[in-house]
């Protein structure tokens, strides 16, 4: 079946208190995706973010971002007054996340929820209860980070540092409000959550979230789990991720990230892991999984290196972690979407076809080398894959295109059947040739269809400054846009919509607490 989809972040949704959040925008933009025929939800991963604010470093896989709470519902919930939060300060601009306003104004919001949550008579056990066990885990590392300034566990006392059980219990009966609290957090979260995509699947709505390959090295993950990744017994990793040297970089990309120790990883059966795909399909309906070349080979620097040149590739699990994921779930199948991007060999082409997962075409990588280049939507040979016109770590259509050389334009538009070069015909007329392809999915930006500049990219690699903060403004699809994306889909025939099955009763239910007036 063909379909489509848009890619937003959470934090991009529009609405009051400094970021996107899982209350009534949320829920405006599945009404939106449904009333345009389009399918698909695709996110950035949830996780809760740390410095620099990547979705892509989160301290734990099991958790999720305490930001993309809704105040509103707390408000009616009682938790919260309304006015104690006009007095808080999220920031000025509604476009952009200020994430030092933001983390001051959120977290003072969230204490005073939790006050009120306590005074109601619920305990800090009652909320650690109501969570995994990884994600228990997630509360006691943040409680023990709040508490020595925001370190970094490898800087913590040794005794906490190696998770010694007398030092870690101790801890725990000594701090338990503050456990308590980031517990708390994460019952809200997969309240909320669960709320939303409920809301979403009765309107046939999916949500394709995204999971990162490696954990970032300040994680409750690496904290916990030191066994599964090369570390030494001082807590310092042996190497670290990134990828060589090529034409766009000549010292390749130190990502750091810790590695696994897939030996180890296997020795377990693959525990962790399974572990990570329950929760995380517990979140979402399908998953793009990122970097997914490195689970055939991964490239691994020596800790301390200052640039990637020094790395080399060492073989993954390949399918064996597959194979076991096969298993835990009984299924042939797994909704899983691979990010086979980047250095791809035919080692990783034979993995894709083992897995049969579909991967991803970027109409923003076709232009470069001629009619032969695989991005190119005559060059497809399987339906089995997501096209899109960009990614998030792509600029926006529109900047994308007004910063190419001379003879790149004049390739897109003799493709596009285009004469000319009136700019404001370019990006809807990518977006068909997208559509028109014989990919199974097609996922479009959210600010592609809104013909944004370069102040609506998400993501720019290797900037430090600026990235994860753009958000749609209130109302940025007019009912003409609407009209236009839903008369696209029609005609490349992936159009799609489901009614809701709800009274206009039924509906307020499912969107109760999503809104309160301030």
């Amino acid at each position: 079946m063909k379909q489509a989809g848009i890619l937003l972040p959470v934090f991009s949704l529009p609405g009051r208190y400094g970021v996107g959040t899982l209350g009534k925008a949320a829920f405006d933009f599945v009404d939106f995706l449904s009333e345009t025929g389009n399918r698909i939800w695709q996110i950035l991963p949830m996780g809760p973010t740390g410095f620099g604010n990547s979705p892509y470093q989160a301290f734990s896989a099991f958790a999720g971002n305490p930001y993309f709470i809704d105040l509103e519902t707390l408000v009616s919930e009682g938790l919260l007054a309304s006015e104690e939060l006009a007095a808080l300060d999220f920031g000025e601009d509604s476009e952009r996340v200020d994430y030092g306003k933001l983390y001051a104004a959120k977290f003072a919001a969230l204490r005073r929820a939790y006050a009120g949550w306590r005074k109601a008579g619920n305990t800090p056990k009652e909320a650690l209860r109501s969570i995994p066990a990884e994600t228990q885990s997630y509360c006691v590392f943040m409680a023990i980070k709040e508490s020595l300034g925001g370190a970094s566990w490898d800087v913590w006392p040794e005794a906490l540092r190696d998770r010694q059980e007398r030092a870690v219990a101790a801890f725990m009966e000594a701090q338990e409000e503050e456990i308590g609290f980031f517990a708390f957090l994460q019952l809200k979260f997969q309240e909320q959550w669960k709320r939303l995509r409920a809301y979403a699947g009765a309107r046939d709505i999916r949500i394709l979230g995204d999971i990162p390959i490696y954990c970032a090295p300040d994680s409750a993950d690496v904290w916990a789990h030191r066994e599964l990744f090369q570390y030494d017994n001082l807590g310092h990793p042996k190497s670290v991720a990134g990828v060589p040297p090529d034409a766009f970089s000549a010292t390749g990309q130190l990502w750091g990230n810790p590695l696994y120790d897939w030996r180890a990883h296997e020795k377990s059966g693959f525990r962790w892991w399974l572990d990570r795909m329950d929760y995380c399909l517990g979140l979402y309906d399908e998953l793009r999984v990122d970097h997914f070349r490195g689970f055939e080979a991964y490239y691994a620097i020596p800790y301390g290196e200052e640039t990637a040149e020094n790395g080399k590739w060492v073989k993954g699990p390949g399918m064996a972690l597959f194979e076991a994921m096969y298993s835990h779930f009984g299924t042939e199948k797994l909704p899983i979407v691979a990010e086979d991007l980047g250095v791809i060999t035919e080692e990783v082409v034979e993995l894709m076809e083992q897995t049969g997962f579909p991967g991803m075409k970027v109409l923003q990588f076709a232009w470069d080398s001629g009619a032969g280049n695989t991005y190119l939507p005559h060059n497809f040979t399987t339906p089995n894959c997501i096209c899109y016109t960009g990614t998030h770590d792509n600029d926006t259509l529109r900047h994308w295109f007004d910063t190419l050389p001379d003879w790149q334009r004049d390739y897109i538009y003799r493709y596009t059947s285009r004469s000319g070069n009136d700019w404001k015909f370019m990006p809807e007329l990518l977006i068909k040739r997208a559509m028109a392809s014989i990919a199974d999915t097609v996922i479009v930006p959210a600010a592609d269809y809104l013909d944004k500049g370069g102040e609506a990219r998400i993501n720019a690699p290797g900037e430090g400054v600026g990235n994860w903060q753009w958000r749609l403004e209130e109302n940025a699809f007019s009912q003409e846009k609407k009209r236009v994306i839903a008369e696209i889909l029609g005609t490349y025939g992936r159009y799609h919509r489901t009614e809701p099955p709800a009274t206009e009763e039924t509906v307020a239910e499912e969107k109760k607490g999503e809104s309160v007036e301030g």
